[in-house]
């Protein structure tokens, strides 16, 4: 009987450290709108892939704590990437089961987890600007702290090494600029500058079908505004921009979590971001030297206030 009790107490304490040793952000997983969406199988376990309109497709990376979406949207003659998330698995390869047309890449911006499959494409169209031009040289730093303890949830894919884990450096074919449009072949992309997350950011609509893809400006989490990039003042510009254009919009798709929002979203997030610029919200604390500001249904993530002496 006294084994038996050594026993069951033992066996209670591994199933504590098995259950803590799942990330937090991990046991939340699966969302559940993504029961509402329809997935398309693939053989790479790394991704999920939904289809979200017609001939639009995100790209899902759930298996890391950023849960990077990429999507690609495919016209008559091209189809272009948005983003090509982490670099972790192949996603030329799943990209290549969904269309044999030819690939035009664009990043919302060049963070890590945007740009990581960046070197596999030919054409890459880029922002005109020295961040996005450094950010194209590659970085080890920001690719390890993706793969550091709590960030992984599963496996990582067969055959790949976290220790050589880069962001490879990739090469831009043409600039863009704010207002240009890109012609898939019966099908239009409109490139929208919405810099504040990054100099770089930006979203593209599809007018024709109401499709507005938002990159890291507006996703259904906490909004991360806090990197010494970050420029609050042009990110509060940015998302005003985006909610006058809201009565043109039947989906909003942003880079992580989860795909898909309604446009009321975005006069929303402008309130919510005013109320926190204007000192009406009390943040809370987050890591060192970062806070989050929550009000109506938003959470931001940014740079704690500095102290008066």
């Amino acid at each position: 009987m006294r084994f038996a009790s050594i026993l069951f107490f033992v066996l209670l304490a591994l199933g504590a450290q098995a259950q803590t040793a799942v990330p937090e952000w991990c046991r939340e997983l699966p969302h559940p709108e993504y029961k509402t969406l329809e997935r398309v199988p693939v053989a790479d376990d790394w991704f999920e892939v939904y289809k979200v309109a017609p001939g639009t497709f995100a790209i899902y990376e759930p298996h890391q704590s950023e849960e990077t979406i990429s999507y690609l949207i495919v016209g008559a003659k091209r189809a272009a990437l948005f983003d090509t998330g982490m670099g972790i698995a192949d996603l030329k390869s799943v990209v290549s089961k969904l269309t044999t047309l030819p690939i035009v890449v664009m990043n919302s911006h060049t963070h890590d987890d945007h740009v990581g499959d960046n070197w596999q494409f030919e054409t890459v169209y880029s922002m005109d600007t020295d961040f996005s031009r450094n950010d194209a040289k590659g970085s080890r730093e920001d690719a390890q702290a993706e793969v550091a303890p709590g960030e992984i949830c599963g496996s990582l894919p067969k055959g790949f090494d976290p220790k050589a884990y880069v962001t490879r450096p990739w090469k831009i074919s043409s600039y863009i600029h704010d207002g240009q449009r890109i012609d898939l072949g019966g099908r239009t992309l409109e490139v929208i500058a919405t810099p504040g997350h990054t100099p770089d950011s930006i979203s593209l609509i599809d007018r024709a079908n109401g499709l507005l893809f938002t990159g890291d400006t507006y996703y259904p989490s906490t909004i991360w505004i806090y990197r010494p990039e970050t420029d609050l003042k042009a990110y509060g510009s940015s998302i005003r921009k985006l909610a006058a254009i809201a009565p043109e919009v039947k989906l909003v798709l942003g880079a992580h979590n989860v795909p898909v929002a309604k446009p009321e979203v975005l006069p929303k997030l402008v309130t919510a971001f005013t109320a926190v610029r204007s000192g009406k919200v009390v943040p809370t604390a987050a890591a060192p030297g970062q806070v989050i500001y929550k009000v109506g249904g938003f959470a931001f993530r940014m740079r704690a206030p500095e102290t008066k002496h």
